[in-house]
């Protein structure tokens, strides 16, 4: 079992309906979305929203969540009673073959407060335990679904939580029924009158054309919330058979094959290869069950989704400059006007706030990429103040036309010589990695311990077991006894086993070790699981399957995520020594660097022995592992290495 950590972040893909006055209807959004739904009030209520959190609004409701009809004067009304502006929370998927969760643990009480990157709670799926966490401030008003609850749905309410910690007993009464009651009434309205009628709706995109099935962008990783799509593996026309590799999409861990599970043609590619930023739940292309039905999709244009960003198209030659007309004595030539702040107020999120006002920056000319249009961090971080242009008061002309010189044309930034640079697009597992290195470093306090550890007897052993399995086309490397070795080590010192989780640290009873692996695409780190129980063997043979996979851009999510313990081994490419970056939640990663002949002290006629000394740096997490505790496990490792024989006691 091992433990992955999903952040929610606000995705520019989901979009809130204001469309109609009405209420609008969530419904189920697509897989790997977000599911954390905000709900306001659209009649009257005492409370009023001051700070709304955009912590990804999915869908707005317009009229309220509990209704309560009451006779006044003899006469029935209803009168209409609303909850606080709150935020749902629901379980999203955490994998993509998961159904189901269970609650595992609940970090976070009722009444407490929640702050950007805090752990709510712990979701047991059918890959791992996976920590749930939240990236903007609030408050826990209600938890929903109890510890232990089993067999949670996917999209199902587990917690609402506020801004306001004032909002919190309003939800005391609060439960799942109470919130599927108001859900129902609420999407039940009257019927109209006949003669009141509205006109038909529209029918839905694609009603008019022959039963096809749209494939979605899903999550093919529980962090993911866009993709590129990198390669695809079939043409329009092409038959398709279940299990077939439809295309390749890179996501923020891996390049991951997508294939398809229904048999059919390929009707419409509706995304290019190549583009990037592609949100989660967009539509990739049109299956249909009959050949002939093909033609009807040619012309076919989705409407009401996201837009993605494109290949830029190649440049077109430029057509030769026209004149431009020089203003006359009488008139001036207009300026452009800078966009000017916007009118009425302003949404942003709490921590946007909170750094415009360190930068000083009005948030009414910050440009909102959120849902309902509010102003993010990111928007707050990217802002560029305008530069207002000054305006040239126009000079009188003389009585006496003089013959005027030519105007000099303004002079264009000397732009470097071609062939100078090259500009590489960053890919998204580059994104991911730049990300999460910087955390570590910037989060987590690290130290370092170095040893030289006598590798003879592993040399020698690797030689007598190599020649004995030569005919299994089996080759141990140094680098299987190693990981054999680390893994025992974390069993003797559970503490360099553990795991930071902000409230408790988590002691594994399991060792799986994550080996760092160089791809094209950068660095990924797969997984040997429950490395302590595996023969040297069993340890070769799973290094070299993932490692061909990670180079194929082939590992499955599961075979990446998580991991006790990791192994960075530079030595191969002649490198001493070197000190790692943690890759968190764990507490611990070796650095291991080449092995070099040295010549130590001996009791021997020549005073000295020539031995192979390798190197290794331990990188510790000084919250859970001291300094002393560090210094043990480098002595167990150094101890199972030296005499490797022990490794099979």
């Amino acid at each position: 079992m091992f433990r992955l950590i999903l952040r929610v972040r606000p995705s520019a893909a989901l979009t809130s309906s204001h469309a109609l006055p009405g209420p609008a209807l969530s419904s189920r959004s697509g897989p790997g979305t977000c599911h954390l739904k905000r709900y306001h009030s659209g009649v009257r209520s005492r409370f009023v929203c001051h700070n709304v959190n955009p912590n990804t609004v999915v869908f707005t409701t317009r009229t309220s969540l509990l209704q309560c009809p009451q006779r006044t004067s003899g006469s029935q009304s209803n009168r209409f009673y609303s909850l606080p502006p709150h935020q749902k929370v629901e379980l999203p998927a955490l994998s993509p073959t998961m159904q189901s969760g269970t609650i595992a643990r609940w970090e976070k009480k009722e009444g407490d407060k929640i702050n950007e990157g805090d752990l709510i709670a712990e979701v047991e799926t059918d890959k791992a335990t996976v920590g749930f966490e939240l990236l903007e401030e609030c408050y826990m008003a209600k938890i929903l679904v109890s510890e232990g609850t089993r067999d949670v749905a996917i999209g199902a309410v587990i917690c609402i939580t506020v801004d306001n910690p004032d909002l919190i007993p309003a939800f005391k009464d609060v439960s799942l029924e109470t919130l599927a009651s108001s859900s129902t009434s609420a999407a039940a309205p009257p019927p109209p009158s006949p003669a009141a009628a509205a006109p038909a709706p529209p029918a839905a995109p694609g009603s008019s054309y022959p039963t096809h099935l749209k494939i979605m962008l899903p999550a093919l990783s529980p962090t993911m919330t866009m993709g590129t799509v990198q390669r695809w593996e079939k043409k329009v026309g092409e038959k398709l058979s279940e299990g077939d590799l439809l295309a390749e999409i890179e996501t923020d861990k891996a390049t991951i094959g997508f294939e398809v599970q229904e048999e059919g043609y390929l009707a419409k590619i509706m995304v290019p290869e190549g583009t990037r930023d592609v949100p989660l739940g967009a539509p990739l292309c049109i299956i249909v069950e009959k050949e002939s039905d093909i033609a009807a999709f040619n012309d076919y244009v989705e409407t009401g989704v996201a837009e993605v960003s494109t290949p830029p198209p190649a440049p077109t030659p430029s057509a030769a400059p026209t004149p431009v007309a020089v203003p006359t004595p009488g008139t001036a030539a207009p300026a452009p006007a800078p966009a000017g702040p916007r009118k009425g107020r302003v949404f942003a999120s709490p921590l946007a706030k909170k750094l415009a006002a360190e930068k000083g920056i009005d948030l009414a000319q910050v440009s909102a990429s959120g849902p309902d249009g509010r102003v993010t961090r990111k928007d707050v971080e990217t802002f560029v103040p305008p530069k207002v242009t000054p305006v040239a008061a126009v000079a009188p002309v003389p009585a006496s036309p003089a013959p005027a010189a030519p105007a000099l044309a303004p002079a264009k930034p000397v732009a470097a010589p071609a062939g100078t640079y090259t500009d590489i697009p960053i890919s998204n597992i580059r994104k991911v990695i730049a990300q999460r290195l910087m955390q570590s470093k910037q989060t987590i306090p690290h130290y370092y311990l170095s040893i030289d550890v006598n590798m003879d007897q592993v040399v020698e052993l690797r030689k007598e077991l190599n020649a004995e399995v030569k005919g299994q086309n089996i080759k141990l490397s140094v680098n299987d006894f190693i990981i054999k070795a680390s893994a025992l080590a974390c069993l003797k010192v559970p503490e360099a086993n553990s795991s930071w989780l902000d409230t408790v640290i988590r002691q594994n009873h399991v060792v799986d070790v994550s080996v760092a692996v160089s791809t094209p695409n950068g660095l990924i780190t797969p997984i040997v699981f429950n490395a302590h129980t595996k023969g040297l063997a069993t340890i070769c043979s799973d290094v070299s399957a993932l490692a061909a996979k990670a180079r194929e851009g082939k590992l499955q999510p599961h075979e990446f995520q998580g991991g006790t313990f990791t192994i960075s081994n530079l030595g191969m490419f002649g490198i001493k020594n070197f000190s790692a970056i943690i890759n968190p939640p764990q507490s611990c990663i070796l650095a291991v660097g080449g092995s070099e002949k040295r010549l130590l002290p001996a009791d021997n006629e020549k005073g000295f022995d020539v031995a192979s000394m390798m190197a290794v740096t331990l990188s510790c997490d000084h919250r859970v592992v001291d300094g002393a505790v560090g210094a043990q496990w480098l002595a167990e490792f150094r101890k199972f290495l030296e005499k490797p024989v022990t490794m099979l006691l």
